[in-house]
């Protein structure tokens, strides 16, 4: 008897599902062109759907459709990578302003907390950056001392983001974390998203 292949992402799957289940799959359809992937993902709308809305062909889906499973099938797999090697930079000026909001968190609630960097699938280019505060350090974290401020970065994160700078720049039009990512093969103009 013949194996048949399993299929994992077809063309009548809501691209929400396809980004919540496969992040990887995901810079798939936006290297197609895809781009609703992002900030803009409908949730109900077909791979399929999208794909025709995007101008794209019945051949062009259907390739579309089987590079995302391979990549699906089988995600660059952060957890068996060897990150023991893998760091991120954070300026001074970055831990400042980190330890400065992290000082009126816990003024509000004493407790300890963590500064969390991470990636999570969305945004214009297929992932997102994301900074927060946490009270839990998870099984598949990895802890970092930068000058007294304990960052936590889970493996499939890390992956992405290492060798990373973050920086806090003010300047008169804007101020924010600025992440410089060596992992970047494409971002978006807002500078939250890449791919």
């Amino acid at each position: 008897m013949e194996k048949q292949e399993q299929i994992l992402i077809t063309k009548d799957m809501p691209i929400g599902e396809v980004v919540e289940r496969y992040p990887e799959a995901a810079e798939v359809l936006t290297a197609y062109g895809l781009h609703c992937v992002g900030c803009h993902v409908s949730p109900f709308e077909t791979v399929e759907q999208g794909a025709l809305g995007h101008g794209m062909d019945e051949a062009t889906i259907k390739e579309m459709i089987d590079e995302a499973n391979k990549v699906a099938k089988n995600p660059e797999a952060a957890e068996e990578a060897d990150l023991s090697k893998a760091d991120i930079t954070i300026t001074e000026k970055a831990i400042g302003k980190v330890k400065e909001v992290l000082a009126k968190e816990t003024e509000k609630a004493p407790k300890e907390l963590f500064f969390r960097v991470g990636v999570a699938p969305g945004g214009c280019s297929g992932f997102s950056y994301v900074m927060q505060f946490d009270d839990q350090k998870m099984e598949d974290d990895i802890e970092f001392d930068k000058s007294g401020l304990k960052v936590l970065v889970d493996r499939r994160s890390l992956a992405k983001l290492n060798g990373a700078h973050i920086d806090y720049v003010e300047t008169l039009q804007q101020s924010g974390f600025k992440i410089d990512n060596p992992n970047a093969k494409k971002s978006c103009g807002c500078g939250h998203s890449f791919g």
